[in-house]
């Protein structure tokens, strides 16, 4: 099966509910979002302020309509609360490849496993439904608890791209490539 970006996905397991991010979630989202300033300190898109949320939001739903990311809303079911968000992007049907990233949650969330569960969920669709090879991660290089967190996962550093991107601070960020391919999927399963 091919990913598609028109079709409205959810994906649900026990602790998480991923459904497509939408311009009503921006209330959810905005108490995470701006109560701590340093949430996305690695990330390329601040979301800190109600306008750089909003922009955010807007972006990701443009970015659907053209076919590069697929956002989702992350809903801890328990806690009952909205905590975040996380995407699919740069899918190559032909290939057989698929992105996780744009990836954050509230402080609250974090060291909860509600991240690991979004993960398997994610995961779990790109092997066992679209029957794809290979899920890509890309992760700032001094993003020390992302990188150990997909590690955790099974994650394979493929290599590190220096100098790769511009942040908004003006900082040159080097970008660290991770995978994990259908092969070793059997394994990880088992593990989260």
């Amino acid at each position: 099966m091919d990913f598609s970006f028109e079709k409205d996905l959810v994906l649900e397991n026990e602790r998480a509910i991923l459904s497509p991010l939408l311009l009503n979630d921006f209330d959810h989202l905005l108490p995470i979002a701006t109560h701590d300033p340093s949430l996305l300190q690695y990330s390329p898109t601040p979301i800190h302020t109600s306008e750089l949320l909003q922009a955010y939001i807007q972006t990701a739903l443009k970015e659907r309509r053209i076919k590069f990311r697929y956002a989702f809303s992350i809903f801890d079911k328990e806690l009952g609360q909205y905590a975040g968000s996380t995407s699919f992007a740069n899918v190559s049907n032909y290939d057989r490849r698929i992105e996780i990233g744009w990836t954050w949650v509230g402080r609250q969330f974090q060291q909860t496993g509600l991240n690991r569960k979004c993960k398997h969920l994610l995961l779990q669709y790109a092997f066992d439904d679209l029957n794809f090879e290979r899920v890509e991660f890309r992760i700032d290089e001094r993003n020390k608890a992302s990188r150990n967190a997909v590690e955790k996962i099974g994650g394979k550093l493929d290599g590190i791209l220096r100098s790769h991107m511009l942040m908004t601070d003006g900082f040159r960020r080097s970008t660290c490539y991770y995978s994990i391919l259908r092969s070793e999927w059997p394994d990880i399963r088992k593990v989260l």
